[in-house]
């Protein structure tokens, strides 16, 4: 480090178990960046402190986690379409004014289907949860081709709210909206499903839990997401693989999501050998290997 290092970062509370800095620093190092990446833990009510703050300070960029993806917003001069439409943000780049906003978590989600040959095209695609992430994940489907989109929540409202958004900015009859008691409505007939699992189910100290448990339900689902990455193996995952689909953790994503955003802030390319660096060192600091 020198007077010329530049410094990107991370601004959530808590912060303290971090993946990030083992994706960016690791990067930085293979690319020969004069870049350090490092996380700031912001106290509630202090993120327009913290986005004014880092942009006096000449900082390159930031990473937003939870809870702030939506409070940010105000405090930016400006917001990609993809994440003006999604109304979360996980990415600031500087910009002469200030930061603008991104959300390079759908990209990164894609990014990693891709590298496991799984596609949205033509799918049937069932997302389990309807909060931010799930919303985000439908527009994802709905943008990328899916056929049909169902979204499966515990509470319909909230499921019949994000189905409407998608049909009402992609076109009518794409999304359903299914109360979680309402899932063997699915079973019949032979069609089966992409499935995200989108809600914290299946996280510390619900790890060997799932939204649902019916192996009925797990025989539809060719191919499952669990956007949880720790554990690395989820309730979710398990009852996917026992009933013959294949199962992938949330790891992957995260790592695509910071390269993505890397990208964002330095303009470097980073090719899958060097992302596959990076994710070895994500799996090291998650003491996975």
């Amino acid at each position: 480090m020198d007077g010329y290092t530049r410094t990107c970062g991370l601004i959530g509370n808590p912060v303290e178990h971090t993946m990030s800095p083992a994706i960016h620093n690791t990067l930085a190092g293979e690319l020969g960046e004069n870049l350090v990446y490092v996380p700031f833990r912001v106290p509630a009510a202090g993120v327009g402190d913290a986005v004014r703050g880092a942009f006096a300070l000449n900082i390159l960029g930031l990473n937003v986690t939870v809870p702030y993806k939506s409070e940010v917003i105000p405090f930016l001069k400006e917001l990609d379409p993809l994440a003006a439409q999604i109304g979360a943000v996980n990415t600031l780049v500087r910009e002469p004014e200030g930061y603008k906003g991104y959300n390079t978590d759908m990209h990164g989600l894609y990014r990693a289907m891709c590298g496991d040959g799984v596609g949205i095209e033509g799918e049937n695609v069932l997302i389990l949860g309807a909060g931010g992430v799930a919303r985000a994940v439908a527009i994802l489907a709905a943008r990328y081709g899916a056929a049909r989109i169902v979204i499966l929540n515990r509470t319909l409202e909230k499921a019949q709210k994000v189905a409407e958004e998608v049909n009402r900015t992609f076109g009518p009859g794409l999304a359903q909206a299914l109360g979680a008691g309402a899932y063997a409505s699915l079973l019949p007939g032979e069609e089966k499903f992409l499935a995200i699992q989108a809600t914290n189910v299946g996280m510390f100290p619900r790890t060997e839990e799932a939204v649902i448990e019916d192996p009925g339900l797990y025989r539809k689902i060719h191919t499952g997401y669990d956007l949880i990455f720790n554990p690395p193996e989820t309730r979710f995952m398990t009852l996917v693989r026992e009933n013959g689909g294949r199962a992938f953790n949330g790891l992957k994503m995260l790592l695509y999501q910071g390269i993505i955003a890397h990208e964002l802030w330095t303009g470097a390319s980073v090719d899958e050998a060097l992302a596959e660096k990076a994710f070895t060192e994500m799996k090291r600091a998650m003491h996975l290997e």
